[in-house]
């Protein structure tokens, strides 16, 4: 093969990874549904006090045009516990639900876990959210405790 041909075979071959890696991003990035905050270390100490698991949270935006859905939509972090819109819940355009940890009663703008303990590690975590068909449609790392909460 000439140089020349080979070249140009190689940029082609390299622009179309990097489309097909944009393009995944895009489709990823593309999802309305958000997270926007996680609330990873409760402020003060761990003491398992439903008021404490409660000030541990995280928060999803819906930064699209129309309201959607979130029945059957979970979140789960890297040791799979797993968060599960069980009832219709509309969450309208560039509104935020904060999901705390804890037991409370569910209104349009909090929602609670049940949890009896934390869900989220200080020294570093993975959160992921996904549609009812198990499609991701958003995550959000973090790998130490620094300020105790990640904007996402």
């Amino acid at each position: 093969m000439k140089p020349v041909l080979r070249a140009t075979l190689a940029l082609t071959l390299s622009v179309g990874g990097l489309v097909a890696s944009q393009g995944s991003a895009a489709v990823a990035a593309a999802n309305p549904i958000q997270f926007a905050r996680i609330q990873y270390d409760s402020p003060g100490k761990d003491t398992g006090t439903n008021a404490s698991l409660n000030a541990e949270w995280f928060q999803l935006k819906n930064t699209g045009h129309s309201t959607i859905n979130l029945k059957s939509w979970t979140v789960r972090d890297a040791q799979n516990h797993v968060y599960r819109f069980a009832s219709s819940f509309g969450l309208a355009p560039g509104h935020v639900v904060t999901v705390h940890t804890g037991s409370g009663t569910n209104t349009s703008t909090n929602r609670y876990w049940g949890s009896h303990w934390y869900i989220w590690n200080n020294g570093g975590d993975h959160a992921y959210v996904r549609t009812p068909s198990g499609s991701l449609a958003d995550s959000c790392a973090w790998a130490s405790v620094g300020a105790g909460y990640k904007n996402c």
